[in-house]
């Protein structure tokens, strides 16, 4: 399973963004999809998931503020994110779980900045 992440931005205080991930290869494996987030020197951290019937699960810190959804047919999941905080600054990674493991992409940069 490879994932490509896109839609990292400069966003200012206030502002939304969606982030998209599109996956390839052993799509038909995955079960579970998600978005963490890492700060330089800390752990990463769980933003939300998505189950194959789109059911999701949000992190208190972005509940109310942040959306995750999932296209199975363009094998893809987004998060949309709106009314972002200087906290929300950080590499934004898509992850993939399988029955047997998990994959992830290569990151992409969300700075929120006036």
């Amino acid at each position: 399973v490879q994932l490509v992440e896109s839609g990292g931005a400069l966003v200012q205080p206030g502002g939304s963004l969606r982030l998209s991930c599109t996956a390839s290869g052993s799509v038909l494996s995955i079960n579970t999809m998600g978005w963490y987030r890492q700060a330089p020197g800390k752990e990463r951290e769980i933003v939300a998931t998505i189950d194959k019937a789109g059911i999701s699960g949000i992190q208190d810190a972005v509940k109310g503020r942040a959306t995750s959804s999932r296209d199975n047919t363009r094998n893809t999941v987004y998060l949309e994110m709106s009314n972002l905080k200087p906290a929300d600054t950080d590499v934004y990674y898509c992850n993939a779980r399988t029955w047997a493991r998990q994959y992830w992409g290569q990151g992409t940069q969300v700075t929120v900045s006036s």
